[in-house]
């Protein structure tokens, strides 16, 4: 019974953050038309609030189900982003959140999330 809670409970969320994606997402789309592909502090500043509804605040995710991407390498990042966006790398949420954005735009997501502190660092021991 446990099990089948919280498997219904991980489903919600999904279809939740799904949801809250779609409709950040319709609402960053809206400001931007056409061949204008900003990638200035105020499109990521409103780009990155669609991705704290799975990623969590400045790319420390709350949860499992999706990566911590804060303090990840910025090539890394950049390459995830342009597979999800080019269909090389397949998962619905990310290829609907990247699809259509520059690669100026990938690129000023990567740089912001690889400069975030991130808990997955630790520091050397002396």
């Amino acid at each position: 019974m446990a099990g089948r809670r919280t498997m219904r409970h991980t489903v919600s969320r999904g279809l939740i953050c799904l949801a809250l994606c779609g409709f950040a997402g319709a609402v960053v789309a809206q400001e931007y038309h056409g061949n204008e592909k900003p990638a200035g502090n105020d499109w990521v500043s409103q780009t990155t609030q669609t991705c704290a509804s799975c990623h969590g605040k400045n790319g420390v995710s709350q949860t499992a189900n999706f990566p911590v991407i804060a303090g990840q390498y910025q090539d890394y990042l950049l390459h995830s982003l342009k597979a999800y966006r080019d269909g090389d790398r397949k998962n619905a949420i990310m290829g609907g959140q990247v699809q259509g954005m520059s690669d100026a735009q990938l690129k000023a997501l990567a740089r912001y999330y690889s400069e975030q502190d991130s808990p997955l660092h630790t520091p050397m021991a002396d």
